[in-house]
């Protein structure tokens, strides 16, 4: 088993890609803390799924609108479980609408709040605890927009390719004392945060027609991937943005 004797701390885990990145986690090994925000139901039955494959876990609800939120976690986690390994960022949220004009201030310091302040917070305390232990790994869940535009979504753009440049400075600061930083740019993935576009017909063939592979991503896809680079398979890789996308970051070649 890749992760056996690891303690892993997956944000945003309640479903989706976070659960998937949890169960594999724990099938391969892992202790895994669990957060969640707004899906106690979902976020127990993660916990009870990484329970019943024989390893511990810990829940924890923390809304990361507010970053402070964020502040202490770590120590929480190494008080649960003794010890932190592995960090995945993985909670975020979408900022919706038509026109990132129309964005709200409000609205957009909330999105990047949870998808780059409050990540920035946890790899802070994460690498403090990893450089005192001697090495570690944190993963950072990004997305093909930190390097595509999509109309609306300025706040969610801007959020994940600054969580792209943390992650490459990050990487370079922290390469001499063992920890590891890499980011997972996901394309379309079937998970709850993408199901009203994929239910809808029209929506849906728009959408997969920019999609090289003419599917949307699995979870487990993206679990995967976290996998290796939690693992020490990853050992000499760090401050890499590796996208899982169904060849949508080529499709300028295709035009």
């Amino acid at each position: 088993m890749r992760l056996e004797g690891k303690t892993t701390f997956v944000t945003g885990a309640d479903s989706g890609i976070g659960r998937a990145i949890a169960l594999t986690f724990a099938r391969e090994g892992a202790d895994v803390a669990i957060h969640a925000f707004g899906d106690r139901r979902g976020a127990e039955q993660t916990v009870h799924a990484v329970e019943a494959h024989g390893r511990r876990s810990w829940l924890v609800e923390a809304d990361f609108s507010d970053p402070s939120a964020a502040e202490g976690l770590v120590a929480q986690v190494v008080g649960q479980l003794g010890r932190l390994d592995v960090l995945v960022n993985n909670a975020g949220r979408g900022s919706g609408g038509e026109r990132s004009i129309e964005l709200e201030t409000a609205l957009f310091v909330q999105v990047l709040n949870v998808d780059l302040v409050a990540p920035f917070v946890l790899m802070r305390e994460a690498a403090a605890h990893m450089v005192e232990r001697g090495g570690g790994s944190i993963v950072n869940i990004s997305s093909v927009h930190e390097r595509i535009p999509h109309k609306g979504d300025a706040a969610y753009g801007a959020a994940k390719a600054g969580l792209g440049m943390v992650t490459k400075t990050l990487a370079l600061e922290l390469a001499g004392h063992n920890v590891r930083v890499n980011n997972i740019g996901p394309g379309m993935i079937a998970t709850p945060m993408t199901n009203d576009v994929l239910m809808d017909k029209a929506k849906s063939e728009e959408a997969l027609a920019s999609i090289p592979m003419q599917r949307p991503g699995e979870p487990q896809e993206m679990a995967n991937v976290a996998l290796f680079l939690a693992s020490d398979e990853a050992s000499y890789v760090t401050g890499s943005t590796f996208y899982a996308d169904g060849g949508l970051m080529q499709r300028a070649g295709l035009a």
